[in-house]
This record gives structure tokens, sequence and C-alpha cells, in this order.
């Protein structure tokens, strides 16, 4: 049984920080690109960052570069997203999924159950 299941999700303030954490199971993690997604109330799903399944190209959406980063630790199946400087538009729930042999994630199969994110003051 796939899982994918995100944790670190909280309130922040603006300027503040929160590292979210991704555990997977049920599938071979290190062959899968992983990536994180979010959705902010009223609007849809988009791209935030992603990691190969080799672990060697990262990418990132415009509005994050530099201060979001992500990485994963194929030892304990998970994959991380540090978020620096967070911004009011980075409230959202976050969402970690897979994408098998991918170098950027763009057609995940799994996906967890998101977890959210407030920034306010």
């Amino acid at each position: 049984q796939v899982e994918l299941v995100e944790s670190g999700g909280g309130w922040a303030q603006p300027g503040g920080s929160l590292k979210l954490s991704c555990v997977a199971s049920g599938f071979t993690f290190s062959h899968y690109g992983m990536g994180w997604f979010r959705q902010g109330p009223g609007k849809g799903r988009e791209f935030v960052a992603s990691i190969s399944w080799g672990g060697g190209n990262k990418y990132y959406v415009d509005s994050v570069k530099g201060r979001f980063a992500i990485s994963r630790d194929n030892a304990k199946n998970m994959v991380f997203l540090e978020m620096n400087s967070l911004m009011l538009e980075g409230t959202a729930a976050y969402y970690c999924a897979g994408d098998r042999y991918a170098d950027t994630v763009s057609g995940p199969q799994y996906w967890g159950q998101g977890t959210p994110v407030t920034v306010s003051a």
C-alpha cells in the first residue's frame, strides 16, 4: 500500500521559516522523483519544487527560488522542503508527490494528503 505522509505544516509569521517532511512507503522511493505542490485558498494546485530520482537535479517555481530548498534522504524514504522568508502568499496546503524515474515531477503517480501552512502576522 502506497503512502505519502506529510508533516511539519503550521503557522508562521511573514519572514519566518518552516520545514516540511514527507515519509514514503509502499514503493521504491529511490526510483522516484519527488516534488512539493501547494494549493492556496481559492487557487489551483501549483508546482513548488522537485528533486530528481537521482537527487542531482532540483527545480523550483520562480516565486520560491532562493527561499525554499528541497532535499531527500533515500535511507529514510523521506523528502523535505525547507521554507525560509515565508510570505503571505505561501499560505496553502502543501502536498508531497512521487513520479517514477522523473527528473522533474510533472505527472506524479502518488500524492500525499497535504499539510496546511498558514503565514500571517
